[in-house]
């Protein structure tokens, strides 16, 4: 099957809130059911890697990398209601139906799944534990023309307590995996 040469276009952004057990010592995760996101318009994850050199006799004797995830930003045209409440834990008046922010209520560490077109097939994405902070407020005035706003959250995914950062679908990936991507959080096993 020929491979993607290029990639553009991202979409089907998903959250799901991530669960950590402790059992014995030994720490297990499970996801809720992913969330649609809708109005992607641009993600941007570095690697947060770092070289270590260690000189003897004069060379780099010996190099390490460190691997430390993933770290950037994901912008969406507005972050919705429920994600806020979802993993950002604002809450809704019961009566009044207002959407408040409490600055002591801990956001909580989700999968984000999502999906980049290629040239010749869609990649689809989980990215395993993620944080990420509040999408601010900005807003302008409007000219001549309207320009739709954009919200911004700085994403973090770090690995799993077995060093699992993401996962993502190649080509060769069987249809009925690619199928029931959204469905709930891809594990391998």
């Amino acid at each position: 099957m020929p491979k993607n040469k290029v990639q553009f276009n991202l979409k089907n952004v998903y959250y799901a809130i991530l669960t950590e057990t402790v059992t014995e010592g030994r720490t297990t995760y499970s996801w809720g059911t992913p969330v649609h996101v809708p109005g992607a318009v641009n993600i941007a994850l570095d690697a947060q890697s770092e070289l270590s050199p260690f000189y003897a006799d004069g060379i780099v004797y010996y190099q390490t990398v460190s691997q430390n995830g993933y770290e950037g930003d994901l912008e969406m045209a507005k972050f919705p209601d429920q994600m806020l409440q979802d993993v950002w834990m604002m809450t809704i008046g019961a009566t009044s139906k207002v959407l408040t922010e409490n600055i002591n209520n801990e956001p909580k560490a989700f999968a984000l799944l999502f999906q980049i077109d290629g040239d010749v097939d869609n990649e689809l994405y989980v990215m395993y534990n993620c944080k990420g902070t509040k999408p601010g407020i900005n807003s302008t005035t409007n000219t001549d023309t309207k320009t739709p706003q954009t919200q911004t959250s700085t994403i973090s995914a770090t690995p799993l307590e077995s060093g699992v950062v993401f996962a993502r679908t190649t080509g060769d990936t069987p249809a009925e995996t690619k199928a029931a991507w959204f469905n709930s959080v891809f594990q391998e096993t």
